[in-house]
């Protein structure tokens, strides 16, 4: 990147594809959260697509700049930037998972042209257009508001702690807030190993950083300027942290846009309902190819 961080990321499939898939992970985790998608695509699709995924500034392998770049804004310049450096051959075709998902809503605002030329389908899993408004922890109205007030605060101050990651003695501790927050009714061990770990991986500065801007995202009028360009929502019905509310305006933002709602599922949805995304993954390409 131009101020000097580094992105690190993974391509599967030929660079003449006939169709990019670009997937982006959420808050605190990493690229590795696609894999089961990452997976079955390269399984199923053979030349056809073209799979990239990549960690976002401050999180897994990649590092990060100074405070003032832990933004949605810098995210979504940074969406340009890697899709400059992919050179697909074809459209392409982007899947954000909850802050990913509103890292391709800035790059929709702030590079229209470029979104226009290059992207011909979209999803979004378990994310927002309206950053923390209905992010209630699965708690009563007043307590959530009390948390709210002690998170944001807890992120200032992590904020200004640098490239220092989670020590690994707060990581046990931690699973059981991990479960709640972003896994439904059932729960793989595994899959709970993975947030975990991704979490690890994650800067005090990123996890701190993007709390303001996150909350404060309003982009519904950007995505309503999209109403042409194939797309799908997923959500989970057990979701506290981007509830079935955020889904629902997305949609009513971009009308025709398919909604998948998976009953007792949380936050995590490509790793509770891993077909059920690849699904809605393989008909958006499908839909971005005709």
């Amino acid at each position: 990147m131009p101020d000097g961080a580094v992105l690190r990321g993974r391509s599967s499939g030929p660079r003449a594809a006939e169709l990019t898939l670009v997937l982006l992970h959420g808050w605190t985790l990493d690229q590795h959260t696609w894999h089961r998608q990452v997976g079955e695509l390269a399984g199923t699709s053979g030349q056809r697509v073209r799979v990239v995924t990549y960690d976002a500034r401050g999180h897994g392998r990649s590092t990060a700049a100074g405070l003032a770049t832990m933004t949605l804004g810098q995210l979504g310049d940074d969406l340009a930037a890697v899709l400059r450096q992919v050179d697909a051959a074809g459209p392409v075709v982007l899947a954000g998972h909850s802050m990913g998902g509103m890292a391709i809503m800035e790059y929709a605002h702030r590079h229209p042209v470029d979104f226009a030329a290059r992207v011909a389908g979209l999803a979004f899993v378990a994310t927002t257009a309206e950053g923390h408004t209905h992010t209630a922890y699965g708690l009563a109205p007043p307590v959530a508001r009390l948390v709210r007030l002690c998170e944001v605060a807890g992120a200032g101050v992590l904020a200004r702690c640098g490239a220092w990651r989670p020590h690994p003695g707060l990581l046990q501790p931690l699973r059981p807030t991990l479960r709640w927050l972003l896994f439904g009714d059932t729960c793989d061990p595994q899959d709970l190993e993975l947030a975990t770990t991704a979490v690890g991986r994650t800067t005090l500065r990123a996890i701190g950083g993007y709390r303001a801007s996150i909350g404060a995202q309003r982009r519904l009028r950007t995505l309503a300027a999209l109403d042409e360009v194939p797309a799908a929502v997923l959500v989970g019905d057990r979701d506290r942290l981007t509830p079935p509310i955020c889904a629902e305006s997305i949609v009513d933002a971009l009308p025709g846009t398919d909604l998948t709602v998976c009953h007792g599922a949380g936050h995590m949805l490509m790793l509770e309902r891993p077909d059920r995304v690849t699904a809605a993954l393989v008909e958006v390409l499908g839909r971005a190819a005709r």
